[in-house]
């Protein structure tokens, strides 16, 4: 078999992997359409009581209210953060810290009020950001660029504040800076990606916030501080660290609100909320469940605050804000107008007369976003856009006649107030209406291009499956089965490339792929439809199972059937939202089902019992028994291995009464020092454990022999890697503040010894790459009976190095048959490890890849991956000893139920190492390990967080792989 074949034909099943995947995510990914319209002074929306009029100085559409405005967010500011619960006498330590905002809104409750801040999932903080600005709903498919962001393109708040000449003064996450460049008069950008900082931006905030608030030069200011967040993404809420930061806030808000004039609006606001664990991106109440905050030094509200605070939609900000500040709304705001805040000091007449207003203007604005969209895209649904129309004009005209009414004075006060508040009422539910429709309307999925997607996928399992069947027995396979799928794709892709040229449309190369993917798979399958009847010829008219019985023909299809059926059952299944959520306990169930049915399958073919005759004489009866009794064994360690993986998992919102796993946070955020000195012990004992067995087991087959470079590395690279990741989890574990003096030093050495251990195992990945072979071979005949030394003889030349194998071998041949010619029994060459000349190389791989990834995740996550490399341990040897006690005659080729098991087992243990397939479950502090200030490009963050939620998945495929290495004797 040539390798050039096999690995284009593995490029090629690559190729319609992601093709499949690509299109399917198209499908599922929600995008919808951004327009370039953009809203201006000149846009006839002022509603009757301003169009006849002149509107004062410096505003637009509506009367300024304030000339100047602060907006502070704190990221992620749930809403319990800022509520004040005088009763509780023993508060949590993010309960009760910003009390400056209790003592303004109970000491002047009609200028200062507290809301319920309602975020629209995604919770990640650059779609919190565009809803907050555009008052519009960012989709799904914008969390991809949440760490890579791009300048957004449509309307925006800011956009409109410098259209109108506004000077906007930014300081804080430089997430702004990519999605406004250029919309700022002053800013100060500082790193904000690094979640285990919790200070560099406060700090650098409040360095500038008060002498710029003082200059005067700025009529907006912006100021986002994340130390909140980030104290919550290391610590979690119910940490001391949270109680230091959200005073530090609170007394931020106390100084900020002396500096302010009585022209100032402010506004403190939470872009989102966290989890329990610190965690936030999904749809959860304890996400979305943010807090804002409005202030004033003169009245702002007609009335008191409610008794409970209302709870209002964050793109209600962007119109609000813009018709207090006097510039036009965002064109594609689909966002309802606080109106409380338009009240200001007349009676209840004028006050209702003036909310009226900014809702017939906040109405027209909506109303012209929704006819622009409409003609642009088809994702609204015309009947309820006509119901929306209808909705609109009613309320529209009525507010005109109504208006009529008010100027002839032919309404009493009474009947006023209640027109009045009908009319508001119509409006709310046209603006509420209007928004539920964009909503649903943008979460509506692609279905035809998800299923072509999922067509593509099990096309391309079907293919793998039959190449895996058949490679064996042809040897041209490779080379006959990838030339004519290769024709039909790339005919196919010229076809369609031709088709867009002459008709000029947009070339959509994800369907391109896909249409050439699918076409490339039906010529595989034609090709080898019409080889079918030649292979049958050739290899007998009579099928082979057409001679044996039906229970020997049961017992031949049950070793595939069965695992194939918990593969489809587990592929089908995740079409079920239920399956989804509760995979975390289904995936270890079906692995000890597959493995317990595997040794029932023994025992009803009679393997589990002590055989008689010629068998027991080769085996031996004690012989034959004990491997029962092991593998028994292992299949109960397994057993207990997945038992034990469930004390590692994340919780989902979906499931009530969840707590997650306290293994999952790291060291630091334990309170008690004697617990901290435990677990710290217990994960570097294990650490050192599974350094010790590797070299044990090298040792053991006699890979540590010789005294080649990577020998070298195992002996003594091991425990200088193990010593770095137990030194980086010391000073990662140590409070910030216990260290004094000696905290540069420490911030030096958590960057250090990260990149120690990167360091080292990319040296010992390297030298694996140079020289897999770990054998040593000595030749005897002059010093026989001698003490055999690391220090002589290994192959040097490179065609020693490639072919080592053979030339021991030939050597060894050679050897024997001059002792048997000259009488001589003394064995004249000693070769050391080439038993496990393959497994050691994968074994030492696995072992780097370990400690990398082991690095990436918290400190007491090692013992989930203890238990990883275990069960990986006991799957081996269960395949193993299965097939010797079947009698397998082949023992290069793998079973199927082996790949389903290690499938099931890398599923088991994403769970288990505290993942989740939701956003607030990345673990977004893998990006910084071993980097202190922000990345300065986002390759390298993705990949160190893609390593660390993948982590199962790439040890276990790299411990399959010890199978393989029939494979390479082929070749």
């Amino acid at each position: 078999m040539q390798r050039w074949p096999v690995l284009l034909f593995l490029a090629w099943v690559c190729f319609l992997f992601f093709a499949g995947i690509g299109l399917f995510t198209s499908g599922f990914l929600l995008t919808r359409i951004e327009l370039a319209s953009r809203s201006s002074c000149s846009d006839p929306l002022l509603p009757p009581p301003w169009e006849r009029q002149n509107l004062p100085t410096g505003s637009c559409w509506a009367p300024q209210r304030f000339p100047k405005a602060v907006l502070v967010i704190i990221d992620a500011l749930r809403f319990e953060f800022a509520r004040f619960n005088p009763t509780k006498a023993t508060p949590l330590p993010y309960e009760n810290k910003l009390s400056f905002l209790h003592h303004l809104v109970t000491s002047q409750p009609r200028h200062a009020r507290l809301y319920r801040f309602r975020a629209d999932p995604p919770t990640a903080t650059m779609q919190r950001i565009k809803g907050l600005t555009t008052g519009s709903l960012p989709t799904f498919i914008d969390v991809g660029s949440n760490f890579a962001t791009y300048a957004i393109q449509e309307d925006n708040l800011l956009a409109q504040l410098a259209q109108n000449g506004r000077r906007v003064v930014f300081m804080g996450d430089d997430t702004w800076e990519g999605l406004f460049p250029k919309n700022f008069f002053r800013s100060y950008f500082f790193p904000s990606f690094n979640v285990k900082d919790l200070h560099t931006v406060d700090d650098g905030i409040l360095q500038h916030l008060y002498p710029t608030v003082d200059s005067g030069e700025w009529d907006v200011l912006i100021a986002h501080f994340l130390g909140v967040d980030h104290c919550g993404h290391k610590h979690g809420p119910d940490h001391p660290e949270m109680a230091k930061k959200l005073t530090q806030m609170n007394e931020m808000l106390r100084s900020l609100v002396d500096h302010l004039g009585n022209d100032t609006l402010l506004l403190v606001a939470g872009d989102h909320g966290m989890t329990e664990t610190g965690d936030h991106g999904g749809d959860s109440e304890k996400e979305v469940n943010a807090a804002l905050f409005v202030y004033s030094k003169t009245p702002l509200f007609g009335t008191g605050p409610p008794e409970k605070p209302e709870a209002v939609p964050q793109v209600n900000l962007v119109p609000t804000v813009a018709l207090l500040l006097g510039v036009p709304i965002p064109y594609s705001n689909i966002g309802e107008v606080m109106a409380e805040l338009f009240s200001g000091d007349g009676d209840a007449v004028s006050a209702a007369l003036q909310q009226l207003s900014v809702y017939h203007i906040n109405a027209k604005q909506v109303d012209r976003f929704l006819h622009s969209y409409s003609l642009v895209a088809q994702d609204l649904p015309a009947e309820q856009l006509q119901h929306l129309q209808e909705l609109f004009s009613s309320a529209v005209e009525e507010h005109i006649r109504l208006l009529a009414q008010v100027q002839g004075a032919t309404l009493v006060p009474p009947e006023l107030e209640s027109r009045l508040g009908t009319l508001i009422g119509r409006f709310q539910l046209y603006l509420r209406e209007a928004r539920a429709v964009c909503t649903q309307s943008w979460a509506r999925f692609r279905p035809l291009r998800m299923m072509g997607g999922c067509t593509l996928i099990a096309a391309s399992c079907l293919l793998c499956y039959m190449a895996s069947e058949l490679a064996a027995a042809l040897d041209s396979f490779y080379r006959s089965c990838l030339l004519y799928p290769l024709l039909w794709g790339v005919v196919v892709a010229v076809l369609l490339g031709l088709a867009h040229v002459f008709t000029q449309e947009g070339l959509d190369l994800l369907l391109v792929s896909s249409w050439a993917a699918a076409a490339s798979q039906v010529g595989f399958f034609w090709h080898w439809w019409g080889q079918y009847p030649k292979r049958a010829r050739s290899v007998g008219s009579q099928p082979p199972l057409a001679s044996i019985g039906l229970r020997q023909r049961l017992r031949a299809w049950l070793g595939l059937a069965f695992p194939m059926g918990i593969l489809l059952f587990r592929c089908g299944a995740m079409f079920s939202d239920s399956f989804v959520v509760a995979e975390a306990r289904v995936a270890p169930f079906l692995l000890a089902s597959l493995v317990t049915l595997l040794v029932g399958k023994l025992h009803w073919d009679g393997r589990l019992t002590v055989p008689e005759g010629p068998k027991q004489q080769f085996l031996g009866f004690s012989s034959y028994r004990r491997e029962i009794w092991y593998l028994l064994c292992f299949v109960a360690t397994l057993l207990v291995c997945v038992r034990l993986s469930g004390f590692f998992h994340q919780c989902r919102e979906e499931i009530p009464h969840c707590r997650p796993s306290l293994f999952l946070s790291p060291l630091a955020s334990l309170r008690n020092t004697r617990a901290k000195n435990l677990f710290y012990l217990l994960c570097v004992a294990l650490l050192a454990g599974l350094a010790y067995a590797v070299r044990s087991w090298l040792r053991h087959y006699g890979n540590l022999n010789s005294s080649d470079p990577l020998v070298l590395f195992v002996r003594w690279g091991f425990p200088l890697v193990v010593l770095c990741i137990a030194c980086y989890w010391a000073v990662a574990s140590s409070a910030e503040d216990s260290l004094g003096k000696l905290q540069e030093l420490v911030q030096v050495a958590v960057v250090a010894f990260p990149w120690a251990v990167y360091g080292l195992a990319s040296v010992g990945l390297l030298l694996l790459l140079c020289n897999p072979m770990t054998v040593f071979a000595k030749d005897t005949r002059e010093s026989a009976g001698s003490i055999v030394t690391p220090s002589l003889g290994v192959p040097s030349s490179e065609v020693d190095f490639l072919h080592v194998i053979p030339q021991i071998y030939r050597r060894m041949q050679e050897s024997q048959k001059s002792r048997l010619e000259r009488g001589s029994y003394k064995a004249t060459v000693a070769a050391y490890g080439l038993g496990s000349v393959y497994s050691a190389a994968l074994v030492i791989a696995l072992t780097l890849l370990g400690f990398l990834l082991m690095l990436l995740h918290s400190e007491r996550l090692s013992l989930a991956f203890l238990l990883l490399f275990l069960e990986a341990f006991m799957l081996l040897h269960i395949h193993t000893r299965a097939r010797g006690l079947a009698g397998d005659a082949e023992p290069f080729s793998v079973p199927w139920y082996a790949v389903i098991s290690w499938l099931l087992a890398a599923s088991q243990f994403f769970y288990s190492t505290g993942h989740q397939p939701i956003f607030p479950a990345i673990h977004w502090n893998a990006a910084f390990v071993g980097f202190h200030l922000d990345h300065s490009t986002n390759l390298l963050p993705a990949v160190l967080v893609g390593a660390n939620t993948f982590a199962s998945h790439i040890l276990f495929a790299g411990s399959r792989l010890p199978s393989a290495p029939a494979l390479a004797l082929c070749v």
